[in-house]
């Protein structure tokens, strides 16, 4: 069934009433108005109709039952842009072009009730600064300061005595944090000891990560940036302990399970 909506109808309506009072005016001013058809009126030209002529002429029949009935036609504007209007209802209270049971609603479509958009979290591999990272900090300096404590009430530190200018302790060595450059000093030039393999560790630290931009944290995948720590941590350590425990008097090589060690923490 064709349900044709109230805005249209009153549209046609009003197209009609315009029709019949022009033809009217053309016609003569004694011409009546209520010499107009009772029934449908159907466009001149068939071309120029939106409405397919099934639908007019079933329109037509239940117009002309409607009007037999006392209730309202089916009006018809005569221009091409006009459209066909039905009666509000039809014998029997139910309005033309209601579908079964005398509904006039129309159902486009069934949507699932939900969001419209699915929106999936992807899981994030970060954490807040507090209390993650914080909370282990404080943890990790309090085990360090107990350590501390630990040590310090076991192993002594004691002042020594005024420095001598005349004598000069034999070996002499650096803390053992610079024992790894004077180690250097005992088999380079100092400019080379001192400044270029130094350095040029520094700088390799720093192209580092421009090099390696791998973001992942597993150490499979940060291959050569571990390795180039790894060699330079490995480095420096082996110089410390040789340099604290392989170096005697006249910082001549020695074995210290032969000669003792010439090392004071």
């Amino acid at each position: 069934m064709t349900e044709i909506p109230e805005h249209l109808r009153k549209r046609a309506e009003a197209a009609r009433a315009k029709a019949e009072a022009e033809k009217g005016e053309a016609a003569g001013a004694d011409a009546p108005a209520a010499d107009a058809p009772a029934g449908a009126e159907t466009p001149a030209d068939p071309a120029e109709s939106r409405i397919p002529a099934h639908l007019l002429e079933k329109a037509k029949a239940e117009g002309g039952e409607a009007a037999e009935a006392g209730g309202g036609g089916v009006a018809v504007a005569e221009r091409p842009s006009a459209v066909t209007a039905v009666g509000p209802a039809a014998a029997g209270g139910v309005p033309v072009g209601a579908g079964p049971g005398g509904h006039t609603q129309r159902l486009l479509t069934v949507v699932k009730s939900g969001s419209i958009q699915d929106v999936k979290a992807t899981p994030v591999d970060k954490v807040h600064t507090w209390p993650h990272l914080l909370a282990g900090e404080f943890v990790a300096s309090l085990i360090c300061l107990a350590f501390t404590f630990v040590f310090s009430v076991f192993v002594n530190a004691p002042l020594l005595q005024l420095a001598n200018p005349n004598r000069t302790p034999n070996p002499s060595k650096a803390p053992w944090y610079f024992l790894g450059l004077q180690e250097l000093l005992t088999m380079f030039h100092p400019m080379v000891a001192g400044v270029t393999i130094p350095g040029m560790g520094l700088i390799l630290l720093a192209v580092t990560p421009y090099v390696d931009r791998n973001p992942s944290n597993k150490p499979e995948d940060r291959k050569f940036a571990i390795s180039v720590f790894t060699i330079f941590l490995m480095f420096w350590a082996v110089l410390v302990l040789i340099g604290s425990f392989f170096r005697g008097p006249g910082q001549n090589f020695v074995l210290p399970w032969r000669n003792g060690i010439f090392f004071d923490l």
